[in-house]
């Protein structure tokens, strides 16, 4: 069955009325354990960072925005020691206009959203779920083929090519367990 994505801001009793009957599991920062696991936010530790040989990072929302380029900073390599899920995002308020995402940390390049989200983001948050939370993959695999699945996210957009919202790792990791993960570059 597929796995459908919800938002967390939904009330439970609107997505239990879509969604009769089905296991309804937060997996953002604010979820708990185990779930929690799944969120960008989360520091797993040791997480290559893309087009940076042998530099990792604790989580993929820190190597998002430490990657990250503005019209005042470049990219902000303390960004991939945070451990507390807090303190992660860098925005246009502080910082200026965002100019894109660097191709690693002493890269030249400048990747457009949609490029960083397939050469960044992607194969960063593609590694999390291969390397550090395969045995949940495994469990939403089973739970998905013995009923309905509901992911709860802050947002629901899974379409990489739409910039018009955040991408949604929920529908990611529903993507990923239903082998449908969308086209990345890879980050190299």
């Amino acid at each position: 069955m597929p796995i459908h994505i919800a938002g967390r801001r939904r009330s439970r009793v609107s997505i239990e009325a879509a969604h009769p009957g089905a296991v309804i599991l937060d997996v953002t920062s604010r979820a708990e354990p185990p779930w929690v696991r799944l969120s960008p936010f989360y520091p797993h530790g040791d997480i290559p960072v893309p087009f940076s040989p042998g530099v990792t990072g604790q989580s993929v929302e820190g190597i998002w925005q430490a990657l990250k380029v503005f019209a005042t900073a470049d990219v902000d390599e303390a960004k991939l020691k945070i451990t507390s899920m807090k303190g992660l995002k860098r925005t246009v308020r502080k910082y200026g206009g965002v100019l894109g995402h660097r191709a690693g940390l002493r890269g030249e390049t400048l990747l457009s959203y949609e490029e960083a989200r397939r050469r960044i983001y992607l194969p960063t948050y593609r590694w999390m779920l291969e390397n550090r939370t395969a045995d949940l993959v495994a469990d939403l695999k089973e739970l998905s083929h013995s009923g309905d699945v509901v992911l709860l996210d802050y947002t629901t957009n899974g379409d990489v090519a739409d910039p018009s919202s955040p991408l949604s790792h929920a529908a990611l990791v529903g993507l990923y367990v239903e082998d449908r993960w969308p086209a990345d570059r890879g980050g190299t």
